[in-house]
């Protein structure tokens, strides 16, 4: 059954991407905790959101959506609503990536599980000048204690909440995943 854009983006009850809108988009000292001045990277996220939100007001569900613009012929353009829920896609991919890193990775460093996290969701996608940069900034990440203190959360609620996002993101990811390929419109581009 489509999940309608409306479940997805806007999350009436506690739902998944909602979370993942929060700590992708929203949550702008979480990012810079964990970036740096990389933030740009995430605050790209942040806009490719308000244009599902804004398709959300006319369209329906997100196959509607996507065969929209399969029918305008505007899938890979920039901008385009399909272009913008694969981005969004891989910004939940990447926070639920880096939460199981940091899940079971021992020590006090993030730097491990975030290098783990963007090798896997987005370095495939970025050229050698924008991977590059990722590995100068991971240099620069917070230890786990430091993240932690600036957010205010113990090790047990943090662990909690990790556990939480990784648990209730994955069937969103697989369910645009899936719809991309029912569409045949590939997710590596």
């Amino acid at each position: 059954q489509p999940f309608p854009i409306s479940h997805v983006i806007l999350l009436q009850k506690p739902h998944i991407l909602m979370r993942a809108y929060y700590l992708v988009n929203c949550s702008i000292p979480f990012s810079r905790l964990l970036f740096g001045d990389l933030v740009w990277l995430l605050r790209l996220t942040w806009l490719q959101v308000n244009d599902l939100l804004e398709a959300s007001k006319t369209i329906s569900t997100l196959p509607s959506m996507v065969e929209l613009d399969i029918q305008k012929g505007t899938v890979r353009q920039a901008g385009s609503h399909t272009r913008n829920l694969l981005r969004v896609k891989r910004g939940i991919d990447m926070v639920k990536v880096l939460f199981e890193q940091i899940l079971v990775t021992e020590g006090n460093s993030l730097k491990d599980a975030a290098s783990k996290a963007y090798a896997q969701v987005f370095a495939p996608h970025h050229g050698w000048a924008i991977r590059k940069a990722v590995g100068a900034g991971m240099y620069a990440l917070p230890s786990k204690s430091q993240l932690l203190k600036k957010l205010n959360e113990d090790e047990n609620s943090a662990r909690a909440q990790m556990q939480s996002f990784v648990r209730s993101s994955g069937p969103v990811i697989l369910y645009v995943e899936d719809l991309f390929t029912s569409k045949n419109l590939g997710l590596d581009w």
